[in-house]
């Protein structure tokens, strides 16, 4: 009696612990269909890859939402499992603060992809004159505190020519995406602190305290002159049809689809366009990700093969359909090796 009871419990424990073992696996399997979250300049290439995808493959679309490259990746690094995306797109690098938080839920190896490269831009409607900015105005126009007589007050600037007396005189109005937006981070990065070293006294704070440093050259003015958009560029676009004095600030690829009635402004005298991008002369250029879960590879069915179809010549490629809508595409020796690296599974390191 006692022979058959501890046999019967220990069954059942060995039972208890391949049902645990299995879940995961079976409870990933109920999803079908790749699940994609994060930048909205990356959306219309996931999209148009995702569609393609659908089409031409035995594999469900992808399903792909805009939500910002920091809210992408926030929800990428939230867990493993069918509950939780399985690529995140970002048009700027993962933080070592978003991959702890990965690995603080379990998400330990993520691979990266490069898929080529943006800039962005300060648009406004073609019914105004094109703007022509420096990154030290932009910086006088968007800073939240600037140095007065060596002095960082609050941002006296209303007026654009309150800068400079060769720009109008017409109040300083930017529309641009939140701080869950990668496009803000590159940016503030970029635009903001590449004109905040213009100034000397600005200079000598870093040497004395980076953080600082650059919790000033950072910070975005709020009262009123820098209006948070949201996520959706496309109603940013809008938003520049009706206020013809208007700047917004978004990625080149929504510049490219919209160029019968916007127009990209030159930074530091250099036009926004596919050379300037991709050679890097122009000065607010960065490059363009998406990360995947190494975990979801083999259980969600087809990432392994969206991987490829994102990476072949005829999607991000020189003459692949991405570059329509407004791709600035790696060089084809690179973007084999990005391809080859993620088919391969190479886990991510950050210096």
């Amino acid at each position: 009696m006692t022979i058959k009871t501890n046999l019967a419990a220990i069954f059942t424990v060995i039972g208890v612990a391949l049902v645990l073992w299995m879940a995961p696996v079976g409870f990933a399997q109920a999803r079908e269909e790749i699940r994609i979250v994060g930048s909205s300049t990356v959306f219309p290439f996931s999209t148009a890859v995702a569609e393609e995808f659908g089409q031409v493959t035995d594999y469900p679309t992808p399903v792909v939402e805009s939500t910002g490259s920091g809210g992408g990746l926030k929800l990428f690094c939230s867990g493993v499992g069918v509950d939780h995306p399985d690529i995140a797109n970002s048009s700027r690098r993962i933080k070592p603060s978003e991959v702890k938080n990965c690995a603080e839920n379990g998400v330990r190896e993520i691979v990266e992809v490069k898929i080529g490269y943006d800039g962005i831009v300060i648009a406004n409607s073609k019914a105004a004159l094109m703007a022509e900015l420096s990154l030290r105005q932009l910086w006088l126009a968007l800073a939240k505190q600037v140095p007065v007589e060596g002095v960082l007050v609050d941002n006296p600037n209303h007026l654009w020519a309150d800068i400079d007396v060769s720009l109008p005189a017409e109040p300083i109005e930017v529309l641009g995406p939140p701080p869950t937006s990668g496009t803000r981070d590159a940016f503030v990065e970029l635009a903001m602190e590449g004109g905040c070293k213009t100034f000397k006294e600005m200079l000598v704070f870093k040497e004395n305290d980076k953080s600082a440093f650059k919790a000033i050259c950072h910070a975005v003015r709020e009262d009123g002159a820098y209006v948070e958009a949201g996520e959706n560029d496309n109603l940013i676009v809008q938003k520049l049809q009706a206020n013809p004095q208007a700047l917004g600030i978004f990625g080149f690829s929504f510049l490219e689809q919209n160029r019968d009635i916007i127009q990209g402004g030159s930074i530091n005298g250099v036009a926004p366009e596919f050379v300037s991008i991709s050679d890097g002369s122009y000065p607010v250029s960065r490059s363009m990700y998406f990360y995947i879960k190494a975990a979801h590879v083999g259980v969600i069915p087809g990432i392994e093969e969206f991987i490829n179809a994102f990476m072949h010549e005829d999607a991000s490629g020189e003459y692949g359909y991405l570059t329509d809508k407004g791709l600035i595409p790696l060089g084809d020796e690179e973007r084999e090796e990005v391809r080859d690296a993620a088919l391969a599974l190479i886990p991510l390191k950050l210096p």
